[in-house]
């Protein structure tokens, strides 16, 4: 397979595992638990990406926001392209620079822009040339900029991270002369494509919307972080970047003595250092004139300085504990704010002036707009927040929801795919592979099992316990046991292998749902409970078969659970049911290495055998008619009857059976399950949306058992791709697996995932993950 595993450096934090792209102090989990495996030789000569952006450590929001792009697609598509940095310079600089920066240019310097160009054009390796244009950037030599564009002769794009309204004809014939000598341009808000359209009148297939990046973070506990930050018992208020005039804090400390007469807890945090810039020029005149309006106001204990350029994992959590983020800034102009978006990814509620991403992304369920300068508007709107915690729990949820395109990952993606369509012929996307993240299927386990739902990524412990996902939880346990060998995990076996038999009833049968009280619910007389039995049987046989590593006594406490389930079986007649005891009768006899329980397998296949011949014909070669959830069970299951009774009809038909689920499930953009709104009936079209991990997951599974047995590269091929969904190649091009938590998001939806982090979901990917694992250099 060509995905391959990235590797992160040495963890600054010592004894805790990093989440990969992300400093791990901004998640304290003592327990927390991620496996790095060894790390492929990487491929040499890849084509490169030239970055043209101030870059870090020069203090800038858009040094910020190049230097988290870079690390997004680095962390996803490093083994796609080499990404280098040329680092803007406004004269001369005694910065120190990381070692992707590859060249400086001197802004200032007509020659400095000439020699870049030259020295592009030189470089074979570079394939493409991302520029980040700020209108601040080049205003010393506008017209040596427009020149450079027209002499590079690799794929230019443009990427304006301001666009004014209303432009006079200089300004227009400026940005058309950029838009003409680049081959595409990325804007971050639709408004702005709209300006560039209609306003500017560049060619709308020229322009690609990308939103603004914004950062996973694991929602850790408000109460923890504000006690951890001097803050408990108080309401917080926050507005963060490098300060300056322009960003009109003045507006809230002008509304804060009619706030904190309503609510005299309030505290006003205003992070950040001054403008590097605004020193040069004024010193400290701006936040001197703000510390002088705090004490003429009273307002003292109600505002905090926070002055300095915070590391991003203090930031993301002085964010975290926010209860409402304020906007504001005196610039209408101003189409996109990077500190708007990340305190949107944080779940705050926000408060801001109505700039173009605001009235963008702001409705009534995310947020409030208020007019610039309009102090008492802000008063009223932080006052009625504050006072009503069930909108502003409600204001959290749908500002996640609807930032969660946003993350970086996304952006990457979005890059990726813009950056292999321009170059084609030079640089294909290869999806890098993820380390093994166990955090959330920890945090989902409790001693008595794993939950069964989360909102969002925190275990929902009313939602209870099923058997479903405890058995599901048994097989990936012992899937990350056989392949790291990690003691670990026997406690985890033990736990989920403990709630299976505390699930099993006196004639052996299982029961499915358990309270979080340990009680079991009334559900199970509701629905049928035959799934649920032969997943079951499915994990216990996936045991035995690895007695050779497994303790003894968890193997035959499997072997005691699954004899005594399996004589209550002959009566199942649902076809996954029967299917997935099957699939458990043959890793049972793998580990047993005896013929025992093959009766029961001839008499299910023999059952999926005439189901398989009712209702198939020359266009529908399946065993219902309807293609429905865990599709790829069947054919599975056919292959190991086979196997198990060497009937060569059997074989015959899971090939054909599962060559046909296949043509439903794949088309020329990637893997597309079927619908859980909607099955796919004989004769009729598909449904789509309402994509699981779960279908991907067994998908993933099937098509490796079928490699195993017949070699066939384009099994291998399409596991790639089917993985690839949960990493954003899918109908949405967004990320179902969250890096972040180690979570996978419960569904691709119409529009958006479901952002709740369930355990069947985690499981799925973590399954899909390990199976992709075995298989990684097969192709």
């Amino acid at each position: 397979m060509k995905n391959n595993i990235y590797s992160p450096k040495t963890d600054k934090m010592i004894g805790q595992p990093t989440i990969k792209g992300y400093d791990h102090s901004v998640y304290p989990r003592i327990d927390s638990k991620t496996i790095y495996l060894k790390e492929p030789k990487r491929t040499q000569n890849k084509a490169e990406i030239l970055v043209i952006s101030s870059y870090p450590p020069r203090e800038c929001g858009i040094a910020t926001y190049s230097q988290d792009l870079i690390t997004a697609l680095n962390i996803k598509f490093s083994n796609s392209f080499n990404i280098r940095i040329c680092a803007l310079e406004c004269g001369k600089s005694d910065l120190v620079y990381p070692k992707e920066v590859k060249w400086t240019l001197d802004t200032t310097e007509f020659l400095d822009y000439m020699n870049l160009a030259e020295k592009i054009n030189d470089d074979n390796r570079i394939q493409t040339v991302l520029i980040q244009h700020e209108f601040g950037f080049y205003r010393d030599q506008e017209q040596a900029f427009v020149q450079m564009l027209y002499e590079i002769l690799k794929h230019v794009i443009v990427v304006f991270h301001t666009v004014l309204q209303k432009p006079n004809e200089q300004l227009k014939s400026e940005i058309k002369n950029i838009a003409d000598a680049c081959q595409s341009i990325i804007v971050m808000t639709k408004t702005s494509a709209d300006i560039l359209i209609n306003e500017y009148g560049v060619s709308a297939h020229k322009i690609t919307t990308i939103a603004h990046g914004t950062h996973l973070v694991p929602h850790l506990s408000e109460i923890f972080l504000k006690e951890k930050y001097d803050l408990t018992g108080k309401k917080v208020l926050t507005t963060f970047g490098l300060l300056s005039s322009g960003k009109s804090i003045e507006t809230t400390l002008n509304a804060l003595p009619a706030i904190v007469k309503q609510i005299p807890n309030v505290m006003f945090l205003i992070i950040g250092k001054t403008h590097p810039e605004v020193v040069k020029n004024e010193n400290e005149r701006y936040r001197d004139s703000l510390e002088l309006k705090v004490k003429e106001l009273g307002i003292h204990d109600n505002v905090r300085f926070i002055n300095k350029y915070l590391d991003l994992p203090e930031l993301l959590e002085y964010l975290q504990l926010t209860d409402i983020y304020v906007f504001t800034t005196n610039d209408p102009n101003q189409a996109v704010s990077g500190t708007f978006v990340y305190a949107m990814s944080c779940g705050c509620p926000i408060i801001s002036t109505p700039i173009p991403h605001a009235k963008e992304v702001l409705t009534e369920d995310t947020g409030i707009i208020f007019d610039f300068l309009n102090s008492g508007q802000l008063a009223t709107g932080v006052i009625r927040l504050l006072n009503d915690n069930g909108l502003r729990k409600s204001i959290i949820t749908n500002t996640l929801q609807k930032i969660v395109s946003t993350s970086w990952e996304n952006s990457a993606v979005a890059h990726a795919l813009l950056i292999e369509k321009m170059a084609p012929d030079k640089i294909r996307i290869q999806y890098n592979l993820p380390a093994i993240n166990l955090n959330h299927v920890k945090a989902m386990t409790t001693d008595f099992g794993m939950i069964q739902f989360s909102k969002i990524n925190q275990p929902n412990l009313n939602s209870g316990y099923t058997i479903d996902d405890n058995a599901r939880a048994l097989v990936a346990t012992c899937m990350c046991y056989k392949l790291t060998g990690e003691k670990e995990s026997i406690n985890d076996i033990l736990k989920y292998l403990a709630f299976i038999k505390f699930c099993q009833q006196p004639k052996g049968d299982f029961l499915n749902y358990v309270d979080k009280d340990k009680n079991f619910t009334a559900q199970n007389e509701e629905v049928n409970l035959d799934d649920s039995n032969g997943r079951a049987l499915w994990a216990l046989g996936y045991v035995v078969s690895l007695k050779e590593i497994l303790p003894k006594i968890i193997v035959n406490e499997a072997v005691e659970i699954f004899d005594k389930a399996l004589q209550q079986m002959k009566t199942v007649y649902s076809p996954r049911a029967m299917a997935f005891i099957i699939k458990g009768i043959y890793f049972y006899h793998k580990g047993k290495n005896t013929n025992n329980h093959q009766d029961i397998v001839k008499i299910f296949a023999t059952r999926l055998f005439e189901m398989y011949k009712h209702e198939s014909n020359t266009s529908w070669e399946w065993y219902e008619s309807y293609l429905t959830y865990a599709n790829s069970i069947l054919p599975e299951a056919m292959l190991y009857a086979w196997k198990m009774t060497g009937e060569t009809i059997y074989k015959d038909i899971a090939r054909t059976s599962f060559n046909f689920l296949l043509s439903h499930t794949f088309n020329a953009e990637g893997i597309d399950v079927i619908s859980n709104r909607s099955w796919l009936q004989k004769g009729q079209e598909r449904g789509h949306f309402g994509e699981q991990p779960i279908d991907v997951a067994y998908t993933i599974m099937t098509l490796g058992k079928f490699f195993d047995e017949f070699k066939d590269e384009d099994y291998i091929s399409k596991m790639e791709i089917a993985f690839n969904w949960f990493l954003g190649n899918n109908r949405l091009h967004q990320i179902v697996y969250n890096p972040c938590t180690g979570g996978c998001y419960d569904g691709l939806e119409e529009t958006h995932v479901n952002l709740n982090q369930g355990a069947e979901s985690t499981l799925s990917y973590l399954m899909s993950r390990l199976t992709i694992e075995k298989y990684k250099n097969e192709q």
